[in-house]
């Protein structure tokens, strides 16, 4: 899939660079990414790589170049807009409310993307289609039983696979995932990474960003490698462990 063109594209960047304070942080990074694809977004600390998730989420807009969701030229549209676009997102650190419930936290998430909009004043009414959905989401995740626990007691690994639920419940057609396995036990590695194969093998979208090397290198379709704020190179695992240029540029700096 390393050779993509535009029109297969349901997330494309074109040039895309961010500059601060003078100093370059993205470098004209191009990328074609398409329907069903997952991949996986690797580098040392410094390369670029949660700074192109903001970029692409719309968290920072880019200095120069283009991002194009499923067609649409979302460059200059906020977050919000992204995400009723069909572009989700996880983060390195949780973003549960930790006084609800499991059900809660990913009902509230369907009823944002069906039209029920929470505020620190008032938290929509659950209804039975957001209900269905986060129940559906929760054992996509392997979470069925959880429902009734609250948040805040959940161990780390599962406060990840509620958050990919939430996800699931808004039904993007495009999910990044942030370093899903930080802080998580090796114990609960293996299960998290099932969870990450489930959505791909359910047609969605996913771009990972991870430090596990193994995860990725078992994940994903295509890896594409962070240099610098450059885009050093996008390919197979395969082709991507033999490429001497990666090797060169990444032995002994712990990807």
């Amino acid at each position: 899939m390393a050779g993509l063109v535009a029109d297969d594209a349901v997330l494309e960047l074109e040039r895309v660079g961010l500059a601060i304070g003078g100093a370059r942080i993205l470098k004209e990074v191009s990328l074609a990414v398409p329907a069903g694809e997952l991949l996986g977004v690797i580098g040392p600390n410094g390369a670029g790589k949660t700074t192109l998730f903001n970029v692409v989420s719309g968290v920072v807009r880019p200095t120069e170049g283009r991002v194009v969701l499923d067609g649409r030229d979302v460059t200059r549209e906020p977050v919000h807009r992204r995400a009723a676009a069909g572009l989700g997102r996880t983060f390195q650190t949780s973003s549960l409310f930790p006084a609800l419930t499991v059900l809660e936290n990913v009902r509230l998430a369907a009823q944002a993307d069906l039209g029920a909009a929470a505020s620190v004043f008032r938290t929509p009414r659950p209804t039975d289609a957001a209900t269905e959905r986060a129940r559906d989401a929760l054992a996509d995740v392997g979470l069925a039983d959880a429902g009734d626990r609250l948040a805040g007691g959940l161990a780390h690994g599962e406060k990840r696979k509620v958050e990919i639920a939430m996800l699931i419940a808004m039904e993007p057609r495009v999910i990044l995932l942030d370093e899903p396995m930080a802080g998580v036990g090796s114990a609960d590695v293996p299960a998290l990474a099932e969870v990450i194969r489930g959505l791909h093998r359910g047609g969605r979208t996913v771009l990972m960003v991870e430090h596990h090397l193994d995860v990725v290198l078992g994940l994903a379709d295509r890896i594409a490698v962070m240099h610098h704020g450059e885009l050093l190179a996008v390919d197979t695992p395969e082709a991507v462990m033999a490429n001497p240029t990666v090797q060169s540029a990444y032995l002994g700096e712990g990807m």
